[in-house]
């Protein structure tokens, strides 16, 4: 497992943005606009993956 360091950065008021190595993009298979899900986990931990449609 590779570990990247980031920043926080401000997009607006209410939201904050992190860039994603575009490695770890193209190894999911995500695309430009793709819908994920942020989930969180606890400790410090956030869980991201690919949204499904119910």
């Amino acid at each position: 497992m590779e570990k990247y360091i980031r920043k926080i950065g401000k997009a607006s008021k209410w939201s904050y943005n992190i860039v994603i190595p575009k490695e770890i993009i193209a190894k999911y298979g995500w695309k430009e606009k793709q819908k994920i899900v942020l989930e969180d986990k606890g400790k410090g931990k956030i869980q991201i993956r690919d949204w499904k449609r119910k």
